[in-house]
């Protein structure tokens, strides 16, 4: 059950001399984070950029998970590939788009329709991309599959 607004969730963060940062919030194992290798880094860690893209996609998968479940939407799974763009604009580097594949497979193909509105409606409700300034373009596909016998 949601917890009355507002939220607040807290992050400490510690950085060394090996320019390595580790993340920590309470009750969540410590995360370690550096340079993306875009700006110099090594590229082998989770960073700042990398983390809101994942945000990105986190979020519109548990939004659409909420949503089907609300719907009582049966579906077997949701594949999700998010691309983030950062680029300069008016001399401001900042994320400008947010690219969402994503591909729901379900069983009954009568429901096509209906997975394909709650596919949209996470796009439109998710929190993390309505706090951001960046445009957010969907490409949704619903695959219907056999159903599976154990």
């Amino acid at each position: 059950m949601m917890q009355p607004l507002p939220h607040r969730y807290a992050v400490t963060a510690v950085i060394g001399g090996d320019h390595e940062v580790v993340l920590e919030t309470r009750n969540v194992a410590p995360l370690r984070t550096a340079l993306p290798a875009e700006f110099g880094g090594n590229g082998d860690r989770w960073s700042p950029e990398t983390l809101l893209v994942a945000a990105v996609a986190d979020c519109y998968a548990m939004t659409f998970r909420g949503l089907a479940t609300r719907s009582k939407l049966t579906w077997v799974s949701l594949a999700l590939e998010v691309v983030g763009t950062l680029d300069r604009v008016d001399q401001v580097t900042r994320f400008v788009e947010f690219h969402i594949r994503a591909r729901l497979q379900v069983l009954d193909g009568s429901r096509e329709a209906q997975a394909s509105r709650l596919l949209a409606k996470a796009e439109e409700t998710c929190l993390i991309t309505r706090s951001l300034s960046g445009v957010t373009v969907l490409d949704s596909f619903v695959e219907t599959i056999a159903e599976q016998v154990a």
